[in-house]
């Protein structure tokens, strides 16, 4: 290859890593935080009590198991509230599908098994028969 030719993939070169940088520099505007306390679009989230009060769960994809005991356990994460630090497993009272393609269930089972409540996209209300039992949630698109 010539000079010429090493210069032009040296450019490239340069130009894929300058892209790659900016792309990984900051994340996009509106862009939810998962696991941050704080319910925001593009998630599915918990709430410790009914009526979408006390601390908060968020999640950005389906869990099969949220564990039963510290410190093995998915957590609510809101500081300051009540609930704050407890096992989601069976505490969770209400919920909110933040997500516009997919429909989020709630099992009563670990692994997505037993009696479900479905959450379409921007649907929210108390958990029902699954309020203090819940162990798993799954992610399906909207068909």
């Amino acid at each position: 290859m010539g000079t010429a030719g090493k210069r032009l993939v040296q450019a490239t070169l340069a130009a894929a890593g300058a892209v790659a940088l900016l792309a990984t520099a900051a994340p996009a505007a509106n862009a939810a935080t998962a696991r941050n306390g704080i319910c925001e679009r593009g998630e599915f989230c918990y709430y410790y009590g009914a009526g979408f009060k006390g601390s908060v769960s968020d999640f950005s994809g389906p869990v099969a198991n949220y564990g039963s005991t510290q410190p093995g356990c998915y957590e609510f994460k809101t500081p300051g509230q009540p609930g704050y630090g407890q096992c989601i497993k069976n505490n969770a009272r209400s919920a909110k599908n933040l997500t516009s393609i997919w429909v989020v269930k709630v099992y009563y089972n670990s692994n997505f098994g037993g009696p479900n409540h479905t959450y379409n996209p921007g649907g929210e209300g108390d958990l029902g028969s699954l309020a203090a039992e819940n162990a798993s949630h799954d992610y399906e698109l909207v068909s």
